[in-house]
């Protein structure tokens, strides 16, 4: 069983000739043990980003005021739920598991199916809320057509920061792509809300008997800024106070991939077959058409997970088949 350390020397004892990890360790000790906080909330995911980070709080929780928790979004791999459980009796801890909201099949039917990203999906959820038309017209046109729905008509027109996330020419040809071929579903990133996002919001708020007497005042996550996406971008640091609520802690924010591997080869972290089996490089919500690769995740699905992979393909199909076409058509828009 891993040990925790009573000083600091002790946690710094087998740390790697590496400056990154010396100082994230150094800044964990401190905020973690630190008399400003009582209750810490630390989010487990099963993933790689999620491993290290645990390893790191454990060691440094020398007063065991952190309470550990996953969100079960109602797709994860069986593999991740057996690595959790290898995490409990490895650290000694209990994880506790939260039910999302509204389950990631529900989000789906009744809001609409993820494509793309969360950006895009939120300003196509906001277009066809307005029974948008996808057409090429000029922003006061369209403005006037649909006065309600100004932010998504922006992005349409590509009126902010070109190449920007807030502006639809960040994906390619996906304007031309969209009015040659109309959404025939909804699409939506409420999934992504109801299955994480209001889970931890409600878990901070209510506190930590969950009748709001005693609120955590530090929550933790696995933020990289090296990952990149949204949630990377959205901060500027590994840490941010909360004058009203709770403050924010990313220990790995500064982590780079070869801190990782530093990381997991001095302290022996061991990741979940769905690194060491699967060959996945992500996990999370399975075959989530947020991923990139998810064609290859599908395929890894099919042999790895077959009931997993029947219910995925119910569940985003119409998301798979759009993606797919939209891809062909970049291709073939590329050529001309």
């Amino acid at each position: 069983m891993v040990q925790k350390a009573n000083t600091i020397e002790e946690l710094l004892q087998d740390c790697p000739v590496n400056s990154i990890i010396g100082d994230n360790l150094i800044r964990a000790w401190s905020k973690i043990n630190s008399h400003k906080y009582l209750y810490i909330l630390c989010s487990i995911s099963g993933g790689s980003d999620s491993d290290d980070m645990l390893d790191i709080v454990y060691r440094c929780d020398k007063s065991n005021k952190v309470k550990y928790v996953w969100f079960d979004t109602g797709l994860e791999y069986s593999a991740t739920k057996e690595h959790l459980k290898y995490l409990e009796n490895k650290y000694d801890i209990t994880i506790d598991s939260y039910k999302a909201i509204k389950p990631i099949p529900l989000s789906c039917k009744r809001y609409g199916q993820p494509f793309l990203s969360k950006q895009v999906s939120e300003f196509i959820q906001r277009l066809q809320k307005h029974n948008f038309q996808w057409e090429d017209e000029d922003f006061d046109t369209l403005y006037k057509k649909y006065p309600k729905c100004k932010s998504a008509l922006e992005w349409w027109c590509g009126i902010k920061g070109n190449g920007s996330q807030f502006n639809i020419t960040h994906n390619k040809w996906l304007k031309e792509f969209m009015i040659e071929n109309p959404p025939t579903f909804k699409i939506s990133n409420k999934c992504c809300q109801y299955a994480k996002k209001d889970v931890s919001h409600k878990l901070l708020r209510e506190g930590v008997y969950g009748d709001g007497k005693i609120p955590f005042d530090l929550n933790i996550v696995g933020v990289r800024k090296a990952e990149g996406g949204a949630r990377a971008t959205a901060y500027k640091s590994c840490f941010d106070e909360n004058d009203s609520g709770c403050d924010n802690y990313r220990p790995l924010f500064w982590y780079k991939d070869s801190d990782k591997i530093d990381y997991e080869n001095s302290y022996d972290i061991e990741h979940s077959k769905c690194y060491t089996e699967y060959g996945l490089k992500r996990t999370g919500c399975a075959g989530c058409p947020f991923g990139r690769d998810f064609e290859y995740e599908l395929e890894v699905i099919q042999k790895y997970e077959p009931k997993l992979y029947k219910a995925v393909n119910n569940i985003f199909g119409d998301s798979y088949e759009y993606t797919r076409k939209y891809r062909e058509f970049v291709k073939n828009m590329n050529k001309k």
